[in-house]
């Protein structure tokens, strides 16, 4: 029906007949002469409608807002001060030969160019909020990353091959979507958190290198970054150590940044362990643009009067560290006690803080502070000279439980370093964190638990750690993370099914429970297992910092609130009592809906 889309329509169509088909995005009547900005997917072309032509002109008058309509017209360049440099198309505009309108539309709920509207609103009325230039270049940008994904994947032997979406329930990690079977009464399927045994399985099977993009589930609470369904594009490889997987892996996403935004990124990229990266910035996922870094103290305060720094650092699990701020003896008081405020979001207590006036006298004559009587001039002058303190400086302390240390004051380095601009002026700050822990310590269930997934290889010379010292054991795992959010994550993967057993072990799982849960995998293994690796990025994530958007909703089509419902169609809703006779399910009496939510 067309000849070209609105948005490539250009000069160098001059002359040219032409054929567009849009919705009408705006329509303006100047002086007997209608002008109707017409839009599709590719952007907006301005049709000039003429009252020479009676018929065309009388359609064009009964045009409005989102009408669908088919224009034939003649290009010509616009009068001279009427260009509009923000549209492709804004050199040029079409003389409306013909005009139909091949449907009508109700006045939508808002205006395409509205802003501030509610999420609740525009999820509501999903269809139309995707009509707004914003969300169609959002989408736009998701389909050319995707394209470049596969192009990188393909010229580099990988094969797409999809996994099951009904399997089996293996709740080690997030709470599973179960779907019960109607064939097999009282047992369930479960949607897939990710491919990850499957995968490993392909690699035995002698596939080499695979692909996919998948979607996954997660029965989670949910943020501005998490979704219950989420996109992943997945990868695995045999025959690769980690150096070389994250290797390939990092050219892909430099690959996919140039083809789809025209962003270089640098080469290669910088590389550091979990624990430097904890120790630097109390977060494993840090954004390298903020300049602001930790600074370790819990061996200095250890015999100082102030409780509150030596008790935690004379504890096994404690942290004391500092946060210098240049220049922040300049804040306010209000504006001490608000950031004192945002730490205890995670869980801190509070924060002590210096003002550096005078950085060389290290007593109460020039530092300004309740704690500075508390600690002996020794501690002080370690402080100063750790944090490299300066006079007008401010400094932050956290002290604690060293997951709450980290946590507060990783987070307040961002907030700080984004609001006082203490930023490197960099774009994109990629960066590979290793060696992360094998376990962590679930205090709750007093045992230990896989810190990324328990088919994750050791480091070599950590294999007998599994049973001597769990805590002390590394991984060969690896995240990649960008400007502070965590795009990517994987391993290498065990491989051979004696040290898989050992980590089953390590985790508490015994011989038999491994067998009923991942005997099928345990088996496998036992057929010549080839050394594996691979990697999961998250889609969502990774366009929604190439567009800018505050959300991962704003770059998925039909997305989930953050209360996992989806406002368009009204999911998840009741099913009647034949589907569920039909599935073997019998529902409990209804809770109080109110009590419920004021649970909530």
């Amino acid at each position: 029906m067309r000849t070209h889309y609105c948005g490539q329509v250009n000069a160098s169509h001059v002359d040219q007949i032409v054929t567009l088909c849009g919705w009408s995005h705006r329509r303006r009547d100047h002086g007997g002469v209608i002008f109707i900005d017409l839009r599709d997917r590719e952007g907006l072309a301005q049709i000039v409608c003429d009252p020479d032509r009676a018929e065309m002109f009388t359609r064009a008058e009964s045009v409005r807002n989102e009408f669908v309509l088919k224009v034939t017209g003649k290009v010509r360049r616009r009068p001279e001060g009427t260009v509009n440099p923000n549209l492709a198309s804004g050199e040029i505009e079409i003389l409306c030969h013909e005009l139909e309108v091949l449907n009508t539309a109700t006045t939508p709920p808002f205006q395409l160019d509205e802003e501030n509207l509610s999420e609740n609103v525009r999820l509501t009325n999903r269809v139309i909020d995707l009509r707004r230039p914003q969300m169609q270049k959002n989408l736009m940008l998701r389909y050319k990353t995707t394209m470049a994904c596969r192009r990188y994947l393909d010229a580099n032997g990988f094969i797409d091959i999809e996994t099951p979406m009904l399997g089996k329930s293996t709740p080690e990690g997030a709470r599973d979507y179960l779907v019960p079977s109607r064939v097999h009464p009282g047992q369930f399927f479960a949607l897939p958190q990710s491919p990850q045994l499957f995968k490993q399985l392909l690699m035995i099977a002698g596939f080499d290198r695979y692909y996919q993009i998948v979607k996954c589930f997660r029965d989670e609470d949910l943020r501005a970054d998490r979704q219950p369904e989420f996109t992943q594009i997945d990868v695995e490889t045999s025959f690769l150590d980690e150096t070389r997987i994250t290797g390939l892996m990092e050219g892909m996403i430099r690959f996919v940044f140039k083809e789809a935004m025209a962003v270089d990124l640098p080469e290669p990229f910088p590389r550091m362990t979990y624990a430097e990266a904890m120790r630097r910035f109390g977060s494993d996922k840090p954004d390298l643009r903020v300049t602001l870094e930790l600074t370790e103290l819990t061996d200095a305060v250890k015999d100082v009067a102030f409780k509150v720094f030596s008790g935690p650092a004379n504890d096994a699990g404690g942290r004391v560290a500092a946060l210098r701020i240049p220049g922040g003896a300049t804040l306010t008081r209000g504006e001490i006690d608000g950031y004192s405020e945002f730490a205890k979001i995670y869980g801190a207590k509070g924060l002590a803080y210096i003002k550096v006036n005078d950085a060389s006298q290290s007593n109460e004559s020039g530092l300004q502070s309740p704690i500075v009587k508390n600690l002996h001039e020794a501690a002080l002058k370690t402080i100063l000279a750790r944090c490299g303190a300066q006079s007008g400086d401010l400094i932050f302390f956290g002290a604690g439980p060293a997951k709450v240390v980290n946590d507060a004051l990783g987070a307040l380095r961002v907030k700080l370093g984004h609001e006082k601009k203490f930023l490197t002026g960099e774009a994109w700050r990629p960066l590979w964190v290793v060696d992360f822990p094998m376990f962590e310590y679930d205090e709750e269930n007093r045992r230990w638990s896989a810190c990324h997934h328990p088919f994750t290889s050791p480091k070599d010379g950590h294999e007998d750690l599994l049973e001597s010292d769990p805590g002390a054991c590394l991984a060969k795992a690896y995240d990649l993370a960008l400007n502070g959010w965590e795009i990517g994550g994987g391993s290498v993967r065990i491989h051979r099914e004696a040290v898989q057993s050992k980590v089953f072990r390590a985790l508490g799982i015994d011989a038999e429970e491994a067998q009923l849960k991942f005997g099928f995998l345990l088996d496998a293994l036992k057929y010549g297992a080839p050394p594996h690796g691979g990697l999961a990025f998250g889609l969502d994530r990774i366009v929604t910092m190439m567009t800018g958007a505050e959300s991962i909703r704003d770059v998925i089509a039909f997305p989930k609130t953050q209360r996992a419902q989806c406002l368009l169609t009204n999911a998840p809703s009741e099913v009647d009592e034949k589907q569920l006779r039909e599935l073997h399910i019998r529902l409990r009496q209804k809770l109080d809906t109110q009590v419920e939510v004021g649970k909530g």
